[in-house]
């Protein structure tokens, strides 16, 4: 059976029906969230019952928005690694230290997510088709589970998206358009096509599903940690639906009893050149305003209008966290040195997370015996590559060729 009571407004608190195909507040034009009979919740599942069950996101179906039967458009996502990070701990002088590694999802990131639940709603509630803006990786999801439950996909990008997402989204069938401009660009168009076209607009957080989907790393990291939260929590922010929705697990399991004790300090990491969420909080502003001119090559941080600044910056502001901007330099030596001490190839999006935590550590907002949790919310193979070293060729005699090798690890 289904444990949603209602969809409400997250500021005017307007009930909505969820048996109906909902995008933003009919009363105020502000984002929905799912809510459910957490009473219910906690009456029909325990912690044993949970741990027999095989991985994967819908391990939680109670505490996901699905109807009594309701079969879920999946690849397997969730269930994704937790990581210690020692050798990055140790470089950094910090204790204890931990990555969510989103970039082993089906699609090779986080975004799976959240579109696996979001077009799995949507379809259930009528949706013939769906439209989407995206920086590169919600367009190549959004194509995946699209394509996996049968039905049409528009994905509409800023040009200079990285080829890994354009050719995904192709591959999976989607009718994918480029644009000059922004994410924002992306978005003012999809909200011309999508309703002229009578398909779904699955911008970030304009429907209440896809922040389901992303609350269930929260619900993860809370049964990986043995049912307590970490102290911080650094996740890169662009759209920020993770940002709003593991907190928002976290409150749904201490409303249950299955965590106590204050929620981490959330802070928001962006880059420079794209910065609002940043720039609200340093000015006590209520909402982000938009960012002119927005770059980065963390191309999931190039998001200038993000809709819900207002719930981002509660939950920072409210759990006593904060909000780092990070140069593009700062990311690309960060992802370096994840990949040389940790062994993770991960998105420059992620990396940004750890060239704030040096930030952090340093100004002594971050102590060295705190529990540190990041969120690497892709792979970094999806991207462009850095400039790197060519490989050395070897030829010869066994011992030229031994010679060669001696001379470049001991020069």
């Amino acid at each position: 059976m289904s444990f949603v009571s209602h969809v409400e407004c997250t500021i005017c608190r307007a009930r909505h029906d969820a048996k109906r195909l909902l995008t933003v507040c009919e009363q105020c034009g502000q984002m929905l969230a799912v809510r459910y009979d957490l009473e219910r919740v906690k009456a029909r599942l325990t912690k044993d019952a949970l741990r027999a069950r095989p991985p994967g996101m819908y391990r939680f179906r109670e505490l996901t928005p699905l109807d009594d039967g309701e079969a879920p458009v999946t690849l397997g996502e969730g269930g994704t690694p937790l990581l210690a990070l020692p050798r990055l701990a140790a470089h950094l002088g910090l204790g204890r230290l931990r990555a969510k590694d989103e970039g082993q999802n089906p699609t090779g990131s986080f975004k799976a997510r959240g579109l696996g639940m979001a077009i799995t709603r949507s379809r259930t509630l009528g949706a013939k088709g769906f439209v989407i803006p995206s920086a590169g990786n919600a367009g190549g999801a959004a194509a995946a589970y699209a394509a996996r439950c049968g039905l049409p996909c528009v994905v509409i990008v800023p040009r200079g998206t990285p080829r890994a997402n354009l050719v995904e989204a192709l591959l999976a069938g989607a009718h994918v358009f480029t644009v000059e401009g922004s994410i924002a660009t992306a978005g003012k168009v999809v909200a011309r096509v999508a309703p002229a076209l009578g398909w779904f607009d699955l911008s970030t957080l304009k429907e209440p599903y896809r922040l389901e989907g992303k609350k269930t790393i929260g619900l993860e990291l809370a049964e990986q940690l043995g049912w307590r939260m970490p102290d911080v929590l650094l996740y890169p922010t662009g759209g920020g639906t993770g940002l709003v929705g593991i907190p928002k697990a976290y409150d749904e399991l201490k409303a249950m009893g299955w965590l106590a004790g204050p929620l981490p300090r959330f802070y928001a990491v962006q880059a420079d050149g794209c910065a609002p969420v940043v720039k609200a909080f340093a000015e006590g502003a209520e909402t982000t305003a938009a960012w002119d001119n927005p770059t980065t090559h963390a191309a999931g941080l190039r998001v200038p209008s993000p809709f819900a600044g207002r719930q981002m910056l509660a939950v920072l502001r409210e759990t006593g966290g904060g909000a780092v901007a990070v140069s593009e330099d700062e990311i690309r030596r960060a992802h370096a040195l994840v990949a040389r001490v940790e062994g993770i190839w991960t998105a420059p999006e992620s990396a940004a997370l750890v060239a704030a935590l040096m930030r952090l550590k340093d100004q002594g907002a971050v102590a060295a015996d705190a529990e540190v949790m990041l969120v690497f919310t892709g792979t970094g193979f999806k991207y462009d590559p850095p400039p790197v070293a060519e490989p050395v060729h070897l030829e010869g005699t066994d011992a030229e060729m031994l010679e060669r090798v001696s001379r470049v690890i001991r020069p």
